[in-house]
């Protein structure tokens, strides 16, 4: 509450200014019936907090803007407010090539000085939050800034993107853009493609020459495109969904069971104080390079594909290190 009465008082006094009536703090006492020594410091808190171009006018006895471009923040949030956006901000920031931050940094500026006003001085900001990404991929700040305007617009957009098979394996597109998702740090684009009939996701990082086509298209229904991004584990969905049984060793059951990886998984104890794991499964790339991750404290049951294929890796990998070699 008290936060909102100072604004309110920033307001009035903008406003008087803006009316061409000169306000002071006498006229700040009167208003809002408060101490001549809090009027002059809301005059002050405008002054430095906010950048307000104040200046005084002797004839007239009260103050003006110098530069009439100058405004208010026209949203006045809370300290937690303020911490989620600022903490989003610098989440997504490093995964554009910079351009979320670049984008929102007049926002940002904003926002620190409402938290200076709250006793948290902005450079303090920085020292106290953060977040680090590991093995993410990220976009160019042209193919993001274009793939958002091409979502917003309901635009066709097009690109040239290399798969994962090769530098040399570049071959042009052209879609239409119905979602984009953060997944583990990367951008992920959900897109119809006419050409295939069918749904296609492409990693921003993979994209290149990209280009706003001013053909307009109708989007699918939401109810079409949810299902290419959940139902399953993992960034790869399919048609077919099956359940995945991974039984965990004692020394590692505590620590799985503490994390999240499938709104739909299911966590049962064993006899000898391991875990079972359950979860959905559409693509079996994704569930497999995680669990090799554990080694021999993971065990896949089901399904038999998937355990096939981690069988057929791990031969590889004794294979691969039976020999001696020298380097």
């Amino acid at each position: 509450m008290g936060d909102n009465l100072v604004y309110l008082r920033y307001h009035w006094f903008d406003r008087q200014i803006r009316q061409g009536r000169f306000p002071n703090a006498p006229a700040l006492v009167a208003e809002f019936e408060i101490s001549e020594r809090t009027a002059q410091r809301t005059i002050e808190a405008l002054r430095r907090d906010f950048d307000a171009p104040l200046e005084y006018h002797p004839g007239r006895r009260g103050f003006y803007y110098s530069d009439d471009s100058f405004h208010l923040p026209p949203v006045w949030l809370n300290q937690q407010e303020i911490f989620a956006v600022l903490l989003a901000k610098n989440l997504l920031s490093c995964c554009a090539d910079g351009l979320i931050s670049q984008d929102i940094d007049s926002l940002n500026r904003k926002l620190l000085r409402q938290i200076k006003v709250r006793g948290l001085e902005p450079d303090r900001f920085d020292e106290l939050f953060s977040a680090t990404w590991q093995g993410y991929a990220p976009a160019q700040a042209e193919v993001f800034r274009l793939a958002a305007q091409a979502l917003v617009e309901r635009r066709r957009f097009s690109f040239t993107y290399t798969s994962p098979q090769g530098e040399n394996n570049s071959h042009p597109r052209q879609v239409e853009p119905h979602h984009l998702q953060y997944y583990m740090g990367t951008w992920v684009l959900l897109a119809w493609c006419p050409l295939r009939r069918d749904w296609r996701k492409f990693l921003l990082a993979r994209m290149d020459k990209p280009e706003l086509i001013d053909t307009p298209f109708t989007p699918r229904p939401r109810q079409e495109w949810l299902p290419q991004l959940e139902g399953a584990f993992g960034i790869f969905q399919g048609k077919e969904v099956e359940m995945a049984v991974v039984r965990f060793t004692p020394e590692w059951a505590r620590r799985v069971k503490e994390q999240v990886w499938h709104p739909d998984q299911r966590l049962d104890p064993t006899p000898d104080g391991g875990l079972l794991l359950t979860l959905p499964v559409a693509d079996l790339r994704e569930i497999k390079l995680r669990l090799l991750q554990f080694g021999a404290e993971a065990e896949v049951l089901q399904p038999p594909a998937l355990r096939a294929e981690i069988q057929r890796e791990a031969a590889a990998m004794v294979r691969l290190y039976r020999t001696e070699k020298k380097f």
